[in-house]
């Protein structure tokens, strides 16, 4: 447990850090003004220093948001972040040469006054962080088909590689052991492939079934829980909060739907298009179709908010304990930022410990219900 402590104080020293860097001064998108203008706005933000107030809600919201590049920190007035390849397919490819699909990296936002090759990064309410046509007089005309790697996709894609690594290493570890008691990764990642096939798949789905949904349970378990993980770790190729996308959770949850339907036998689609109940609740209104329907839709929905709302929660409840030390700082001087610091950590290293819990429950839960819903799709009629 002092073990888990100590990792805790280290993964929040390093976000207070990060955080004090970009509290130093109001976050100004570099792909919102020029070299021209972010040397004059650095300029008025000297000159009002004392007039400044902390934005928590901006700083919250931009941790747990995605972006088109992977912001690292800030120091001084630089922004250092990592740029992200930017893939767009045009509706209106007359306003571009010609040219439907155009690639480039975010970073020539950067340099171009927030305009390149007709698009832009809006900040206007409809469009608020999405990359946007322009006509020819610079005015936004909607959104194009936006197939970019934006900061959530370079982090699931950063969990995958610690994935592949460590069930390559595995597997490496099993074929050299063989016949001996396992050792080093393999001692951690085995005990949790049994726990998965005799308390979920085997106790879900039967003993006879289980076998085909093994692969996909396991790569769902470890695909959350690795992500889980990682988006606890603020520093970079780390940190990016890939769980608590929704879009991400959306693509998790419709896997398991799909596979559900395409699993579902003869009893359960019959349990749903005509279940054995009074006449009177399938005619004239088919009460029990719409009910059983509302179901099937709904078990996605629930699996997809769960792990999202979860996820995304304790991201927030850090960020916003972590900004109390800069609003206490702002509105009432150094002296009460320093007092409160100690309340403020204390609670924030609390919740951190909470989510290491919580990234085993949220990844276990996904899998166990998953895992009910194949057992309910391939169940025989008793």
């Amino acid at each position: 447990m002092l073990r888990f402590v100590k990792v805790a104080l280290i993964f929040l020293a390093l976000l207070v850090v990060n955080f004090t860097h970009i509290s130093a001064q109001p976050h100004v998108e570099e792909s919102d003004h020029n070299s021209d203008e972010r040397a004059e706005q650095a300029e008025h933000i000297t000159d009002n220093h004392a007039d400044e107030k902390f934005d928590a809600g901006k700083y919250v919201i931009e941790h747990v948001s995605d972006a088109y590049d992977w912001h690292i920190t800030t120091i001084g007035d630089k922004h250092i972040s990592v740029p992200l390849p930017v893939i767009l397919y045009s509706k209106n490819p007359e306003l571009h040469g010609g040219r439907s699909l155009v690639v480039f990296m975010s970073s020539k936002f950067h340099h171009a006054n927030n305009d390149y090759k007709g698009y832009r990064i809006s900040h206007s309410e409809e469009y608020e962080g999405k990359i946007v046509e322009l006509d020819s007089h610079g005015t936004e005309i909607g959104k194009p088909i936006d197939l970019s790697m934006t900061k959530t996709v370079a982090g699931a894609l950063v969990a995958a590689l610690v994935i592949l690594w460590l069930f390559l290493s595995v597997a490496r570890s099993t074929r050299r052991n063989t016949g001996k008691a396992p050792r080093g990764l393999q001692n951690l990642v085995e005990p949790i492939i049994i726990f998965i096939r005799d308390e979920v798949a085997k106790q879900a789905i039967g003993d006879k079934k289980y076998e085909k949904f093994m692969p996909f349970l396991l790569s769902l378990f470890f695909f959350i829980l690795i992500n889980n993980f990682i988006g606890l770790i603020p520093i970079f190729p780390f940190g990016a909060n890939v769980t608590g996308n929704i879009s991400v959770t959306l693509a998790l949850a419709l896997f398991t739907f799909i596979l559900t339907a395409i699993n579902g036998n003869k009893h359960y689609w019959k349990e749903i298009y005509n279940p054995e109940v009074p006449w009177w609740l399938k005619f004239p209104i088919p009460l029990m179709l719409i009910v059983e329907l509302s179901g099937v839709i709904t078990k996605p929905f629930v699996l997809m908010m769960r792990l999202f709302a979860n996820m995304l929660a304790g991201h927030l409840i850090v960020m916003v304990f972590v900004s109390l030390i800069f609003i206490f700082s702002s509105t009432m001087g150094a002296v009460a930022g320093a007092a409160i610091s100690p309340v403020s950590v204390a609670f924030s290293v609390f919740i951190l410990l909470l989510d290491i819990l919580v990234s085993f429950i949220q990844a276990y839960v996904f899998t166990l219900l998953s895992a009910l819903y194949f057992g309910m799709a391939t169940a025989e009629h008793h």
